[in-house]
């Protein structure tokens, strides 16, 4: 649901409090309230947080709240169901006042998107375009409702995209060490 406002900067969206628990995201300086996460999605972004964590990455890395600040035709602001930022993004985020890697800071290594209901377009079409903006190496589309894992490999400046279904294991080039199938991480 957008939020009739006039067109926000991203400082100004930095610093909007509408008194509420409403989360938001920024997209073509609009607000856009992000809809309460299902179960399902909420269990599916904490597994992966638990495996990256036994992979060995420091916590300090994964995150499943930060925002990255896009590009479009106005400001956007995104916040993806996971994060995993690399050594430096973590270090740029030190002491910020709120967790948002700006267009100055190094940006994430990987980002997961757990697809909710009537948000396909959004998550396959417009997050990819902006992601691929941002350099952003790996992007997974994780989609409970299509029951696939889509894996986007940034690649000579456009993504590269794998789709694995059922009890297919899931290829990384971030993580060749992976060891998860689509059906595991669809909880299936």
């Amino acid at each position: 649901m957008t939020i009739a406002t006039k067109p926000m900067t991203l400082e100004e969206y930095l610093n909007f409090d509408d008194g509420t628990d409403t989360h938001y995201e920024l997209v073509d300086g609009q607000l856009i309230a992000v809809p309460t996460e299902s179960d399902l999605n909420d269990r599916i972004a904490s597994f992966l947080y638990a495996y990256f964590l036994q992979l060995g990455i420091p916590y300090y890395c994964l995150s499943m709240k930060t925002q990255i600040a896009v590009s479009g035709k106005l400001a956007n602001a995104r916040q993806p169901d996971l994060t995993l930022l690399s050594e430096d993004a973590a270090t740029a985020l030190q002491g910020a006042k709120q967790r948002l890697i700006n267009h100055d800071m190094p940006p994430p290594v990987l980002v997961v998107e757990v697809v909710s209901p009537e948000q396909e377009n959004r998550d396959y079409r417009h997050k990819r375009t902006e992601y691929a903006g941002r350099h952003v190496l790996e992007y997974w589309i994780v989609d409970p409702i299509a029951q696939k894992v889509t894996i986007l490999e940034w690649v000579d400046g456009l993504y590269e995209e794998q789709v694995y279904q059922e009890n297919q294991s899931l290829l990384s080039p971030l993580f060749p060490d992976l060891n998860l199938t689509t059906a595991q991480v669809l909880m299936n």
